[in-house]
């Protein structure tokens, strides 16, 4: 099954009953009404960006209201370090939601994602707030480097990759690159493999367009005792250089 084929009729009857269950004024008639048999013509980003649309119209309350909502329907956290395509693909509307409206409260936002990416991922999410506020979200950011959740650390990592799949180049990574080298740094011994996958192709998006960059935090880390993840970090990382 392709993603977006998760995205039907079935799917959309569910959602809107979860949301109604914490939002008693949610339209829920209307919400599948202009959703049910139009999504099937739609590629995957189409239907989640309709299915915001949707969200955004028939939801009664501001941001910050629609967010608590989604706080009290995240349901229980991913149980392993992977998983989340498998068992949380049911969020990627409200992580939509939150990249196309989190910077109305971008606090509150960030707070969301940290919650969110235990059950799906906040990669996506998390950047148009890294545009906007760079050196707050990165300070935070250094924090979950030390969270006790894999997915809250491999969020630290993988919303700043410079070439993340499906997304918009982010060069937060250049601009802020003392606060970036912090991140890596901080977890390049991660013991989570899930964890280090992230660091490493951070790297190699890195080689790709600063190599004097990547060289750099590299030298950094080879003048320290090394460790079995950080050899594996930077051979990943390496992967494409000649």
């Amino acid at each position: 099954m392709k993603h977006k084929d998760y995205y039907d009729d079935g799917y959309i009857f569910s959602l809107a009953q979860k949301i109604l269950s914490v939002m008693p004024d949610f339209n829920e008639k209307n919400f599948c009404r202009s959703l049910i048999g139009r999504l099937d013509d739609k590629e995957l980003f189409a239907r989640l960006d309709c299915i915001v649309d949707a969200m955004q119209e028939n939801m009664t309350g501001g941001y910050e209201e629609n967010i608590q909502a989604f706080f009290n329907i995240l349901g229980p956290e991913l149980t392993q370090p992977e998983g989340m395509f498998r068992f949380g693909w049911w969020l990627w509307p409200i992580g939509r939601y939150v990249e196309r409206w989190g910077n109305e409260n971008w606090r509150l936002s960030l707070s969301f994602l940290k919650e969110l990416t235990k059950r799906f991922t906040g990669e996506y999410a998390i950047r148009p707030l890294l545009r906007e506020h760079p050196k707050e979200v990165m300070d935070e950011l250094i924090k979950w480097t030390a969270d006790e959740n894999v997915h809250v650390r491999r969020l630290a990592s993988e919303g700043v990759r410079i070439r993340l799949p499906w997304s918009q180049k982010l060069f937060v990574a250049l601009d802020e690159f003392e606060k970036y080298t912090i991140i890596l740094t901080n977890l390049k011994d991660d013991p989570e493999k899930f964890v280090q996958k992230s660091v490493g192709n951070n790297l190699n998006d890195l080689y790709k367009d600063a190599p004097e960059k990547a060289d750099f935090i590299v030298s950094q880390w080879e003048k320290l005792e090394g460790s079995r993840a950080q050899d594996w970090i930077i051979q990943h990382g390496r992967r494409n250089q000649k």
